[in-house]
């Protein structure tokens, strides 16, 4: 399956392909423009968080990977090569939706390799000033997430959701990206927001939004929800806990899968009776899409 549009920050064209990959590989990130080079999607790899999570290996880099990192979550996808001919992925309409849209009409292939779970066995909590994040033991994986944003269309918003039961796609994949018009400019001093526009995020004046509606009344905090989703695919394992997030953003959701990882007493690995999945592989041309 392909994908074209522009990078989110840098306004670059890009061209994403997803490719079906072998059992247990994970997911793997490939720039085509520089020599196929690869870089998995995991904790060591995170190069720097901000607006957006980027990894980089030996100085390559691949930036603004959650959303689809999310949509592989939703989807039950563990393994798969991406390839991309840029700097960072498209953000086609500023959610998930396009990208699991296409991995569900292309197909999922389950793979002979049982799926390994990291299950929660302690909790652990994170703060920094009002912001928190922290994760605790659960039989299934759930996130809840809460906003304030001095904003009258936004304010506080909270969002809770089970992640096991399927209800992805509906509930999360849709909600856009979002951002203050009246920050635009700065932030493109600082090389940012040089691609997004009323068709790939929702823009915010003072009081109101620009490009209305919106998907959801709460479509805000359910964007943050997706972003973490995707984050915490970092992990490189589907996880069994529940995650709970306030005010947190890209920066703290990676700390605190930095701090899973490291800390082996926190979790153990766990096979339930399912398989591990992969992007269907079909003899026949993968349809493609442009957005």
């Amino acid at each position: 399956m392909e994908f074209k549009g522009v990078g989110l920050h840098s306004g670059a064209p890009v061209k994403l392909r997803i490719l079906p990959a072998r059992a247990g590989s994970g997911i793997i990130f490939r720039r085509v423009d520089l020599d196929n080079f690869e870089i998995e999607a995991t904790s060591r790899n995170v190069a720097r968080v901000s607006y957006a999570t980027s990894l980089m290996k030996k100085g390559v880099l691949i930036s603004t990977t959650e959303h689809l990192l999310s949509a592989f979550m939703g989807t039950g996808i563990d393994n798969a090569l991406v390839e991309l001919d840029n700097l960072e992925l498209p953000i086609l309409d500023g959610s998930a939706r396009p990208f699991v849209e296409m991995i569900l009409k292309v197909g999922i292939r389950k793979q002979r390799r049982p799926r390994t779970y990291l299950r929660i066995r302690q909790e652990l909590e994170l703060r920094e000033g009002n912001k928190f994040i922290a994760v605790y033991p659960a039989n299934r994986y759930s996130v809840s997430y809460a906003i304030n944003f001095p904003h009258r269309m936004i304010g506080r918003e909270r969002f809770e959701v089970d992640l096991s039961d399927g209800n992805y796609l509906r509930e999360i994949a849709p909600a856009r990206t979002f951002g203050f018009l009246h920050e635009a400019e700065a932030m493109r001093q600082q090389g940012l927001i040089r691609g997004a526009s009323t068709e790939n995020a929702i823009v915010l004046t003072r009081d109101d939004i620009m490009n209305p509606p919106l998907r959801f009344k709460d479509e805000f905090v359910r964007h943050k929800v997706l972003d973490l989703i995707g984050d915490l695919a970092l992990l490189g394992k589907q996880i069994l806990g529940t995650v709970v997030a306030d005010r947190a953003g890209h920066a703290m959701h990676t700390a605190l899968v930095s701090r899973i990882l490291k800390d082996k007493s926190l979790w153990e690995e766990a096979i339930l009776h399912d398989d591990s999945h992969s992007v269907r592989h079909d003899p026949q041309p993968l349809a493609s899409q442009t957005l």
